[in-house]
């Protein structure tokens, strides 16, 4: 459903320093506005995980694979990292290493590759590429023929805005998975873990769901690309073909944004401004 008002603050990607922009917000009543070249499909890079991390729930749901299934031998005489430390990066696996660096449950250690092994266990299970299933499982269902993986289920699907505003009613009001499962990706998973996020340096914690970043504690922030006006259970993720998407399920509102320049410093504060401030215009509405 599309709203008859625009946030003022959403007209500001206009001046963002990129070529291509596309942006919506979503109101606390399901409504969306949009503004830019809403069809056009860009690059997402790490917003990819969300859409994976739904994915392979799906492939929970459906008994291919269990959240706490070992998929790791241990590092040493602990036990090894299961499919739920990997999609919470507390898997101990670098960034595109398969190899664990560190025992599994101990710190935030954000990795591609931990979603690569998860995937790789549900294309054995379901017999099928893992972006077939997800093409199947999520991307068909809700209708994003705009969508597709094409490599690494950490950062290689194409989406468009209007697809991913069909993926966040989902989360919202979910009809591929139970919503326990949903409030259960959408919850910090080994709460307290410090780590680096990418771009953004350490985060002391370093909050995680199944897939979904976890604002967390403002105070405890260091210049994330979240809001500051925003609460700390904002969930969401960006990426670094410079993107966004964040959503608040006690509210209904949601926000993503997508360009086709990559992340670096342009995008900071620039981001962390135009969240809060949008955030606060639909609060006052």
């Amino acid at each position: 459903m599309t709203a008859l008002w625009t946030p003022s603050t959403l007209t500001q990607v206009d001046d963002w320093p990129v070529d291509h922009v596309a942006a919506a917000a979503r109101m606390g009543d399901g409504t969306w506005t949009t503004h830019g070249e809403i069809d056009r499909v860009f690059d997402l890079a790490s917003v990819t995980k969300l859409l994976a991390a739904v994915g392979i729930l799906v492939a929970v749901e459906e008994g291919a694979i269990e959240l706490d299934q070992q998929l790791l031998p241990p590092l040493s005489d602990g036990d090894g990292a299961t499919v739920r430390h990997l999609l919470a990066h507390a898997g101990g696996v670098g960034f595109d290493s398969r190899e664990p660096e560190r025992e599994p449950g101990t710190r935030r250690v954000y990795s591609s590759a931990g979603f690569d092994i998860v995937a790789d266990a549900v294309e054995q299970e379901a017999e099928m590429p893992f972006a077939d299933y997800l093409r199947e499982a999520v991307f068909e269902p809700l209708g994003m023929d705009a969508s597709a993986l094409k490599g690494s289920a950490g950062h290689g699907a194409r989406s468009s805005v209007r697809d991913l505003m069909a993926f966040v009613d989902e989360v919202f009001s979910p009809s591929l998975l139970h919503p326990d499962t949903v409030d259960e990706a959408l919850t910090v998973q080994f709460p307290g873990l410090n780590g680096v996020v990418p771009g953004y340096g350490m985060q002391r914690p370093a909050d995680w769901g199944l897939g979904f970043e976890v604002y967390g504690h403002p105070d405890s922030k260091q210049g994330l690309w979240f809001g500051s006006s925003m609460p700390a259970d904002v969930v969401g993720h960006f990426g670094q073909a410079g993107t966004f998407l964040w959503l608040h399920r006690p509210t209904g509102r949601a926000a993503i944004a997508l360009t086709d320049r990559p992340f670096g410093d342009w995008a900071k504060p620039l981001w962390a401004d135009f969240n809060s401030e949008l955030w606060q215009e639909l609060a006052a509405r």
